[in-house]
């Protein structure tokens, strides 16, 4: 077998399966994503909605995969721990960016914006929409920090189910909600044949969407 760099390099994918114009757009660039996530899902493709949230911690860069909750007028909404790492990135700096990828289709889309939280009445009816395994865990873990195994993390959870077994309705927990990113930067990208893929970008220009084309 060829080593693993000769392997990589070898490694191609020719990208056909459609095109992108700006005509093709719609005018406002969260409907073109409501539009291309509707088209993931119908494409059974795994996690439609799962993208990559990177912050910024001091000068570093840090990213992971996160799952997208909503779309509000000008805003996408997610959902974590206030106390996680990308919690404490966000409290330092409000700048994110997130980026989704779609291989059945051949599409990614890139989203540059500012990132606030979201009102805790929308924060506690999405949680109370949740498995109750899925509200246990928000409260039982300390997201992000370190913990000594998987028995430590076992044990926490079975304490809060322990805690919380006569509560019919779960709390949110203060530290689990939702934020929203307000995007003033949006690429849409179509892979293309030739490596001549088509992006076209929305930029946010006092208060109206400009669209242009960038080369792949």
């Amino acid at each position: 077998m060829k080593n693993m760099n000769a392997v990589l390099q070898d490694l191609r994918v020719r990208y056909q399966a459609a095109k992108l114009d700006i005509s093709d757009c719609r005018s406002v660039p969260l409907e073109q994503l409501d539009q291309w996530i509707k088209e993931a899902i119908e494409s059974g493709c795994d996690e439609p909605n799962a993208f990559v949230l990177s912050t910024i911690r001091g000068k570093r860069p840090r990213a992971r995969v996160v799952l997208l909750k909503g779309i509000q007028q000008d805003k996408v909404i997610f959902y974590t721990n206030y106390n996680s790492a990308k919690g404490e990135e966000i409290k330092k700096n409000e700048k994110v960016s997130m980026t989704f990828l779609w291989l059945p289709l051949q599409r990614q889309v890139r989203i540059e914006g500012t990132v606030v939280k979201i009102d805790s009445k929308i924060s506690n009816e999405y949680f109370n929409s949740r498995p109750r395994g899925s509200q246990l865990g928000a409260i039982a873990s300390p997201q992000s920090k370190k913990v000594k195994d998987r028995a430590e993390l076992e044990k926490l959870f079975a304490n809060t189910e322990k805690k919380f077994s006569k509560v019919a309705v779960l709390p949110r927990p203060k530290n689990w909600g939702g934020y929203a990113v307000i995007p003033d930067y949006v690429e849409f990208w179509q892979g293309r044949d030739n490596r001549l893929h088509d992006r076209v970008c929305f930029e946010l220009k006092k208060k109206s969407w400009k669209l242009f084309r960038l080369a792949p």
